[in-house]
């Protein structure tokens, strides 16, 4: 008895050990065939950017940052843009010739005032034609990016947002009325010092954004946008929409082409959770620029 029952022990224990290696085998089939005869997401982000470029022929690039946490009345950000981006997108613009027309697509929460100046002014000194593309948004830096194109194409619900200087947690410009309601006595030396930081901040920035505007729009409109954006009029994740944007004399276009929506599409954000949106996709997407169909599998946004 007990030999049969150790018999059918073995047996039990062999078998669910032969299911156990038939299963990692077919799991590294499917691995190594995914891996050797289908395109990775790179590379189908690199052949839409082609296609991007064929269609305009233009240098395409993107900045795209995925990894956005909101707070109440700001934007602190895990992925933003930074240093490293700025000297990637400098590389990249050093490298065009000079009258090649320059596509930027841009996606972004914004990032560090630097990064974001080194950006702009590099592609405001491009020869050629620069055009950003704003499928969703461009915040903040990403705005002073946008502000250095000769044209922002922007989604028909895309939007921008204010450039006004952030102190640490804080707006400058809310520093400097917190400070201007009390008298300097009243006033502790560290927010004096804020509030200095802050006025040279806030000088800085609108005085930059003027030199981005100054040669494309009116003096007098290109100084009133510059206050407009930089001194605190709204709150730092105010959304600048198409309507808003012309309003206020900054000139956009809605004339997105279909292809830099495919390419957004393969920009999916990051984590392995289950998606928060999902729809069946449309047969005939009559609504987007030139003869789109079936370009759109899933929304992840």
């Amino acid at each position: 008895m007990a030999d049969r029952l150790n018999s059918l022990l073995r047996f039990v224990a062999n078998f669910f050990r032969l299911v156990f290696w038939f299963i990692a085998a077919g799991v590294l089939i499917i691995v190594l065939v995914r891996w050797l005869l289908l395109p990775s997401i790179e590379d189908k982000r690199l052949a839409a950017m082609e296609n991007v470029q064929e269609e305009r022929n233009s240098k395409a690039l993107t900045l795209i940052h995925r990894k956005e946490t909101i707070t109440f009345l700001g934007i602190p950000v895990k992925s933003y843009i930074g240093i490293n981006d700025a000297e990637a997108v400098l590389k990249v613009i050093r490298e065009v010739p000079p009258e090649k027309p320059i596509d930027l697509i841009m996606h972004t929460p914004g990032g560090l005032v630097l990064a974001a100046s080194q950006i702009a002014q590099a592609l405001d000194r491009h020869q050629g034609k620069v055009t950003v593309f704003i499928p969703h948004y461009a915040m903040s830096g990403g705005t002073l990016i946008a502000l250095a194109a000769d044209e922002i194409v922007m989604a028909p619900n895309a939007v921008l947002g204010p450039v006004d200087p952030q102190i640490g947690i804080f707006p400058a410009a809310s520093i400097i009325r917190a400070v201007q309601q009390k008298s300097v006595t009243e006033v502790q030396d560290h927010t004096l010092i804020l509030e200095d930081i802050s006025s040279k901040a806030i000088d800085q920035v609108q005085s930059f954004v003027y030199s981005l505007l100054k040669d494309k729009l009116p003096a007098e409109k290109a100084k009133e946008i510059a206050d407009l954006l930089t001194t605190g009029h709204y709150t730092h994740d105010y959304p600048i929409d198409i309507d808003r944007a012309r309003q206020m004399g900054i000139p956009v276009s809605t004339d997105m082409p279909g292809s830099v929506y495919r390419l957004m599409e393969l920009y999916a954000p990051e984590g392995s959770g289950r998606p928060s949106v999902n729809y069946i996709p449309f047969r005939n997407q009559e609504w987007m620029s030139g003869s789109e169909s079936d370009i759109h599998s899933r929304f992840n946004w």
